[in-house]
């Protein structure tokens, strides 16, 4: 087991994003990397793409190469994922954990190592955003120190507790969909009701985005102060913003009940799932 190796299980979406940030950072060079995945044609891809990168037969050759195991398959994988890796585990690897409804005490129960969950956004493919921490019991201030320092690369990695992960999750990775999806309807509605180009108001939407997120960055305002600077009285945008403040308040509400209610099912089958194929 190499102790500077890290291996990847799992090349999907969020993996591939975490993945190919690290190399684009110079965090981790691909002869450091290890890949597996369901599919292997989507491992040998990203094999292709960066020369160096080593694609494993199977995850207990991961296991087997690498100290650190970053875990991105989905929740109800996560049983057989266990079951190909449990014969290579030892007390000195680290997995980490990119899934939400897999609890840490539950996952530190089927693995003699160290367990920490990371919740990456798809901002961390520009460096940029934040990357949520949360950590096991055996996880020791190395451990902590070593996750910090990776995710550092591409990220501005927090820690937060369980209780917090959830909404925590849908500010910062489910968040950039959901502003994605209004200011889409933004750049629709211009269009619909004023003949503006599509690609006109992309363009001009995306560069507002932009410069907001600079103003924010440099701390020239906080969002409640650059909306005030904007928003003088008796003006256009206050006019705007009126209809806004009749329809927005309490939508957010019945999001976050959404996604907590689909946290607790899908923690709920992956319970149900390991009760029945993995022994206690």
């Amino acid at each position: 087991m190499d102790l500077n190796r890290i291996g990847v299980v799992g090349t999907g979406s969020m993996g591939s994003i975490v993945l190919e940030a690290w190399l684009k950072a110079n965090a981790l060079s691909p002869s450091q990397l290890i890949i597996s995945n369901r599919t292997p044609a989507k491992a040998e891809q990203l094999a292709e793409k960066y020369p160096g990168l080593a694609v494993a037969r199977d995850n207990a050759e991961i296991a087997r190469s690498a100290s650190i195991l970053v875990l991105c398959v989905k929740p109800l994988e996560y049983s057989l994922m266990l079951q190909q890796l449990s014969s290579a585990l030892t007390e000195d690897h680290l997995l980490i954990t990119i899934t939400s409804p897999i609890r840490l005490e539950q996952l530190e129960a089927q693995v003699p190592c160290p367990v920490a969950r990371v919740v990456p956004s798809i901002t961390n493919a520009a460096r940029s955003g934040v990357s949520l921490c949360e950590f096991g019991s055996r996880i020791t201030e190395e451990h902590r120190e070593r996750i910090f320092s990776l995710f550092s690369a591409i990220s501005h990695p927090i820690e937060v507790t369980e209780g917090f992960l959830r909404v925590s999750s849908d500010l910062t990775s489910c968040g950039p969909a959901f502003v994605s999806y209004i200011l889409q309807q933004m750049i629709e509605d211009a269009v619909k009701e004023t003949g503006i180009s599509h690609d006109a108001a992309t363009y001009l939407v995306s560069q507002m985005l932009i410069g907001m997120g600079e103003l924010l960055q440099q701390e020239l305002f906080t969002l409640p102060s650059l909306q005030q600077r904007v928003c003088v009285p008796g003006g256009i945008t206050g006019e705007g913003l009126s209809v806004l403040q009749g329809a927005i308040p309490g939508v957010f509400a019945e999001v976050f009940r959404r996604t907590h209610a689909k946290f607790a099912e899908d923690l709920e089958h992956v319970q149900s799932q390991w009760s029945s194929k993995v022994p206690d």
